[in-house]
């Protein structure tokens, strides 16, 4: 179930970390040889009920030495609450077939930390088995047994499954499961397995069994769309389809679930939209006090969620006895804290007490979009809220997105709406600009004092403006210090006390910051000197560009956001300096990018001004895409690459 697949994906992520060490040939630059998985066997044995025991059978072998710190400790992954490790034994087998079994305290207990700040569905700990006496060639051996008893999903089961990126020499996963539950499986690198005459099945249940194909892997590319977009996965499910997959949800998790949960949903809805139960008083009334005098429903949409994700606090997520629930929404009123299903929960009961119909909407938040064509919890791993009657999603857990906007990772992903059990799609643009301005003051020594202002609206706002409140007083000189040596710059500064000490309570479309301060050595003088053109302090317009363009050639779709910039950079020269050269202004438009840079001379000041936007007509782009960019992108980044030559007496 999910907690496997989060510890898989745990896994991939390793491996990426890694990836400097992997080889570089043309069909392969992804597979890592430090370690050779020599099988992976993964049994499930499923009740009716949904309730299930797995056991895994697992070996691999150390092949390379800077494998033995990572891969001597194995991580098993299991929900606490709905969980029990029933069996395990491991033991570091030795290549003249000795023995070493593991010793008392070489079995821990902790909480995994991506449980932590998951934005649901996790609720896990981890055994951590620490091999002893590890060396190159060694093969690690672990067996154990998973018991489930109480499912997510009464009645039903799920999976999804990817191998990390190593040699699978036998890879294989078998279901046994009830006649009357039957699997459906999205199969793409993995092949069905006949069953073999030693493959005994009991009366009245029926086995799957699938092996992974394995082969070559692509080096997991910056930015890339999720591995389980185009990669080889392995989704099986009990549900007929998504709508199936959506009532059953919205049926354990006490979604829409009537006046406990503040929403309760039509039978047979067809609009996406709950009709909404009474909600407690208490949240009739604050969502009455909250709404007072506001125009219009969209106004009042966004004042209560902006009100919800200010003030119901975060918390892991809670899995009970029945499997997903969420919290009755007066519950988490009182509490004020709760998961993402929690803060859906209360902001339908206050939209519905206001008279807005609304539903809970499951996404993926991170590089996943697309799913799998059998219903799987899988790649969701998120909750937001949808108003059908305004078109409008609403994200009450993203404390640095106002409402209105949605967090980057939720743009353009499929949602599946639970009062309905239909798809619909985030929005793929939003409004968001990025303007900074910067001035160095250049003394006859070589130092500069400068001055940057940034001024950030639509989406990029509220990030902003929830960064400079969290950056404690003390923290501030250093933050500035840590921008300057990104720049190859020594010196100190401190941000503007406006824009500090008054940051906007009330928020809003634009947020304005700045800051100030010296920088030693800025350029060498008298003698002749090259002064930078580029100068990204805290992200800026050529951070967008070497971000949207930091691989040479991509083989992956990849995400490629919207991109608003203009940036100015201004340096006011010391008496007795001269100008020797300057750039060439830049002009292009090419596959939705359009550029313009240009620079001049005002008395003994250099003004260079660039401005960049890029819109595309979906979250993510093509390797052709890329292809049909490339040329305007290294123009861009030739352009940013330049210097004005300055000489002094």
């Amino acid at each position: 179930m999910l907690y496997r697949y989060c510890a898989m994906l745990l896994l991939g992520m390793l491996f990426a970390c890694e990836q400097v060490f992997a080889r570089d040939t043309a069909d392969d630059s992804g597979t890592d040889p430090a370690v050779v998985i020599d099988r992976h066997i993964q049994h499930y044995v499923v009740e009716p009920s949904g309730a299930y025991l797995v056991t895994v059978d697992t070996a691999k072998t150390i092949v390379e030495a800077r494998a033995v710190q990572e891969h001597g400790q194995y991580y098993i992954s299991y929900n606490k609450t709905l969980d029990e490790v029933v069996a395990l034994d491991a033991y570091t087998l030795k290549p003249d077939g000795r023995r070493v079994p593991l010793r008392p305290g070489q079995v821990r207990d902790q909480q995994e930390t991506a449980s932590t700040d998951a934005p649901m569905f996790q609720d896990t700990r981890l055994k951590i088995v620490v091999f002893p006496e590890v060396a190159v060639g060694d093969q690690l051996v672990v067996n154990y047994a998973i018991r489930r008893a109480t499912p997510l999903f009464p009645g039903h089961f799920e999976d999804l499954s990817f191998s990390p990126f190593y040699l699978n020499k036998n890879f294989v996963l078998i279901y046994d499961m009830p006649e009357s539950m039957p699997l459906h499986a999205d199969a793409v690198g993995f092949v069905p397995l006949p069953l073999s005459p030693r493959d005994v099945v009991a009366k009245g249940r029926k086995r799957y069994q699938w092996r992974y194909l394995g082969g070559d892997n692509q080096r997991l590319e910056a930015d890339s769309v999720s591995y389980l977009d185009y990669g080889r996965r392995l989704a099986v499910s009990t549900f007929s389809d998504y709508a199936d997959f959506a009532l059953a949800f919205r049926t354990n998790s006490g979604a829409n679930s009537g006046a406990n949960a503040g929403a309760g949903v039509a039978a047979g809805a067809d609009t996406g939209s709950a009709i909404a139960a009474a909600p407690s008083p208490a949240i009739a009334t604050l969502a009455r006090q909250l709404t007072a005098g506001l125009p219009d429903a969209r106004a009042r949409a966004l004042a209560l969620s902006d009100w919800v994700r200010r003030n119901i606090r975060y918390v892991g997520v809670y899995i009970g006895p029945g499997g997903v629930v969420a919290h009755p929404a007066a519950t988490v009123l009182d509490n004020r804290y709760g998961d993402c299903k929690d803060h859906a929960a209360l902001l339908e009961a206050m939209l519905a007490a206001v008279g807005i119909e609304s539903t809970g909407a499951l996404v993926n938040s991170g590089n996943a979009y697309q799913l799998p064509e059998t219903p799987t919890l899988g790649v969701f791993n998120h909750m937001i809220t949808y108003v059908p009657g305004l078109d409008l999603y609403l994200d009450p857990t993203a404390e640095a997105t106002m409402a209105g906007y949605l967090p980057a990772g939720i743009l353009g992903k499929p949602a599946l709406l639970l009062a309905s059990g239909r798809f619909a799609m985030t929005p793929i643009l939003q409004p968001e600009r990025s303007r900074t301005t910067t001035w160095f003051d250049i003394g006859r020594d070589g130092r500069s004092r400068f001055k940057v202002s940034k001024t950030a609206s639509g989406a990029s706002a509220e990030p902003w403006r929830q960064t400079v409140r969290d950056t404690r007083v003390a923290d501030r000189e250093q933050f500035v210090r840590r921008m300057l040596q990104g720049l190859g710059q020594k010196g100190q500064g401190v941000f503007d006390a406006g824009t500090v000490d008054h940051p906007d309570k009330d928020g809003g479309d634009e947020y304005r910051v700045s800051l100030s301060g010296s920088s030693d050595h800025f350029i060498a003088l008298p003698g002749p000197s090259a002064l930078a053109t580029t100068y990204d302090f805290w992200g800026g317009l050529g951070e967008a560009v070497f971000t949207l363009g930091q691989e040479k050639e991509r083989r992956q779709a990849f995400v490629c956001p919207a991109i608003d910039a203009e940036d100015e950079t201004g340096f006011r020269l010391p008496k007795g300096v001269r100008v020797l050269a300057l750039p060439k202004s830049t002009s292009l438009m090419d596959g939705g990018i359009y550029y313009r840079s240009t620079y001049a001379r005002q008395g003994s000041a250099i003004v260079v001004k660039r401005r960049l936007t890029f819109r595309h007509g979906r979250a993510t782009c093509t390797p052709d895409d890329y292809r049909a960019m490339q040329p305007a992108l290294e123009r861009i980044m030739r352009d940013l690459r330049s210097q004005v030559v300055v000489s002094g007496r």
